[in-house]
């Protein structure tokens, strides 16, 4: 083991690749090494913007006592293969999704766009409400396009990476510049409004189509209500919510 005595830093895909670059350039097998994760790297948004995982191993030496701290973190292979797991496992979805929303900001050369996160209002027995992220800056109305068609885009690319990173599907909004907010009050008023005609004609009173997030807030508005309920009917893009006098 003459002349390996330093410690090395090596790079890889993951960790696992760092530490098989390293032990190559040592010469050793991962018995002879404690090995440090320095980094564990980032695949980044479609695969892009990758920064590489980068480990620093120092070679043991045989003619030297080993020290006591040395022992129990003797068991290399479990540390060096834990951190991908572990991340796995312990982020979430906030930081997912903020930061695939930002990377993806990034590619569009918003790169001084912020995102800010907040769970929304949850609805009666409603264990997870969606995250809404609003994105803010200069120039970030551009992403809204005609009649928020470029922002619902927008939404459906930052669901896909956020359920593929996340191996499951996640309930996510994005709003730019509160321009979702205003379409919340808007749609209040309006619940509020429909609520009092049904009331008032008993009869019961058929929203337009909206998408799911817009008649949710139509639920919210009017679950407490004490003389209306609603409902959703209908399929797909088609579905609407009625508003029904109770008598």
């Amino acid at each position: 083991m003459e002349g390996i005595e330093q410690a090395i830093e090596a790079t890889g895909a993951d960790v696992e690749a760092a530490i098989a670059r390293g032990l190559g350039r040592l010469g050793v097998d991962r018995d002879g090494v404690e090995i440090e994760v320095l980094d564990e790297g980032s695949r980044g948004v479609f695969g892009l913007r990758v920064r590489e995982a980068r480990v620093r191993l120092m070679p043991k030496l045989a003619d030297l006592p080993r020290p006591a701290p040395a022992v129990p973190s003797e068991p290399v292979a479990p540390l060096a293969a834990e951190p991908v797991g572990t991340a796995v496992v312990e982020r979430d979805g906030v930081g997912v999704a903020q930061g695939a929303l930002l990377e993806l900001l990034a590619l569009l050369g918003m790169d001084e766009a912020q995102v800010n996160v907040r769970r929304a209002e949850p609805a009666e027995d409603e264990m997870d409400p969606p995250l809404i992220l609003d994105v803010r800056g200069p120039g970030v109305n551009a992403l809204i396009g005609y009649r928020g068609e470029a922002l619902a885009a927008l939404q459906r690319i930052t669901r896909l990476i956020v359920g593929r990173e996340m191996a499951g599907r996640v309930r996510l909004v994005v709003d730019v510049d509160g321009f979702k907010a205003r379409r919340e009050q808007s749609l209040r008023r309006l619940a509020r409004r429909m609520a009092e005609q049904a009331v008032r004609t008993d009869h019961t009173v058929m929203l337009e189509p909206m998408p799911p997030y817009e008649r949710r807030i139509i639920h919210l508005t009017l679950r407490d209500h004490p003389h209306v309920v609603t409902q959703s009917i209908g399929e797909g893009d088609r579905r609407k919510v009625t508003i029904i006098p109770q008598r």
